[in-house]
């Protein structure tokens, strides 16, 4: 058996950077179409087309940083915990700017540059920071079981954070025509902005790091390149993840089309879908935990990905009412409490694969290549989703809407994700790293890693010893 002990402040700090990450990001890319379309008024294509171009950039910046982190050699603070400790207060300023914008509201042309210039700036701090919250269990264990149990810690502590990040502008953007909304909307963003970096800040100082990663060599930036893509795992994993991240980007952001113009929810009743899957997520994380551990990381993740497509799709043949939404829901949140656990896990035995292959630990750079491919699904989602609600005529302006706009809500709301998920589960099949000659690679690595560490405080000493003499 493969064995590993993490402290508990070790766990408790990963969930609560995950938490300083996610309450910002979570708000912002799930409320900031909605905000920028039915609150300031931009039209659906205007933001469509700035996702896309915003595309770009979000495709270059994550590998750009991934390397640069990888890079980072810092003996008095690490490879990571520099970038979350200084960079937590740049975070909060920049999620509280994508609420206040610096032109005129009136003036379309002007209204949606500032959207990319929002998304271009919040989404830079946000690569940096995700990208290590995205890695870190690759780092800080390297069993299935180990990886899984910290994942279930941050992911008890992450829920919160998520559960908060929908609520909010549900509550607050969602029906709600008071005088003073926008203020109460606003305050509450400078709140979430500084309660975040205070949790980012605290986190750095309890992560755990493999600090023998100081005295590695690390690959050039193009070798490192086409090591990546030689990767044959991780190639067939992106396929799944690009569908995920789709299902989960349209979920997120057309949420608030389907509870406001499909069920028609207003006030506390417009956080009961969300709610609904974030219980799930939160119940379901300890029978994944278990069940990763009987069957393993790949058919855990099937799984996953075969229930929450199945989800996806029933929701556009019941998902009218709340009642049959309901169950929906439930199923869609069971599926995802499953990805939110073997997601980091099959990228952290992708990250195991390749030191075997390359002898160094290159977390960040993977983190950053499987951004460069998944991170287009994001624009991807957006502007599917908003393609479908323009050519089915929706009018922001009205409070209610026609049958047709309904019925390209729920398309676009249920379809397009089960389509992709599918293809995702099918991709996942091929996936190799699985089975007994799998566990026993594992089981060198560990020992490589106990070598490693040995010779870093060695040349700690040696270097103590030079000092002082």
């Amino acid at each position: 058996m493969l064995t590993e002990k993490l402290p508990l402040k070790s766990k408790l700090a990963y969930g609560i950077l995950g938490a300083g990450i996610t309450l910002p990001s979570q708000i912002t890319f799930s409320a900031i179409t909605f905000f920028y379309n039915i609150i300031l008024g931009l039209k659906p294509e205007a933001i469509g087309i700035a996702w896309l171009i915003f595309s770009i950039w979000n495709t270059i910046n994550d590998p750009l940083f991934g390397f640069l982190e990888d890079h980072t050699k810092s003996e008095k603070y690490g490879r990571r915990i520099p970038y979350i400790r200084f960079g937590a207060p740049i975070y909060g300023i920049l999620f509280i700017f994508c609420w206040v914008p610096i032109v005129d509201v009136n003036n379309e042309i002007a209204l949606f540059f500032n959207l990319i210039l929002v998304l271009f700036l919040f989404d830079t701090m946000y690569t940096i920071l995700g990208l290590i919250n995205y890695t870190l269990p690759a780092e800080m264990a390297i069993t299935a079981k180990d990886r899984a149990n910290l994942m279930v810690y941050g992911n008890i502590i992450n829920s919160f954070a998520n559960i908060v990040s929908f609520i909010l502008p549900m509550l607050l953007l969602i029906g709600n025509n008071a005088p003073d909304a926008p203020i109460i909307f606003l305050i509450v963003m400078i709140c979430v902005g500084i309660i975040s970096a205070i949790l980012l800040f605290i986190s750095s100082f309890y992560l755990k790091e493999n600090m023998y990663t100081q005295m590695e060599d690390t690959l050039p930036i193009f070798k490192g390149i086409k090591e990546t893509f030689n990767n044959g795992p991780f190639l067939i994993f992106e396929v799944s993840n690009f569908s995920f991240t789709i299902a989960q980007t349209i979920l997120t952001t057309a949420i608030f089309y389907y509870v406001q113009y499909v069920l028609l929810l207003t006030g506390v009743l417009t956080t009961i879908p969300l709610m609904i899957v974030f219980i799930m997520i939160f119940a379901f994380l300890v029978f994944f935990n278990r069940l990763i551990g009987k069957y393993g990381v790949k058919k855990t993740y099937i799984l996953t990905l075969t229930l929450t497509g199945f989800s996806f799709l029933l929701t556009f043949f019941i998902g009218w009412t709340l009642n049959l939404a309901i169950i929906v829901f439930i199923l869609i949140g069971i599926g995802f409490s499953g990805y939110m656990i073997t997601n980091n896990l099959v990228i952290a035995d992708i990250v195991d694969y390749d030191e075997t292959k390359t002898n160094k630990r290159r977390e960040t750079t993977y983190s950053g290549i499987n951004a460069l491919l998944t991170k287009p699904a994001i624009s991807l989602g957006n502007w599917l989703f908003l393609l479908i609600l323009s050519l089915s005529g929706f009018n922001s302006e009205q409070p209610t809407q026609v049958f047709s706009a309904q019925l390209g809500i729920m398309a676009g709301f249920s379809l397009i994700p089960s389509i992709f998920l599918f293809l995702g589960t099918v991709a996942m099949c091929l996936y190799p790293l699985d089975g007994p000659q799998w566990l026993a690679q594992k089981r060198k690595l560990i020992e490589i890693h106990k070598k490693k560490e040995i010779e870093y405080q060695k040349q700690l000493e040696r270097k103590k010893n030079l000092i002082e003499t």
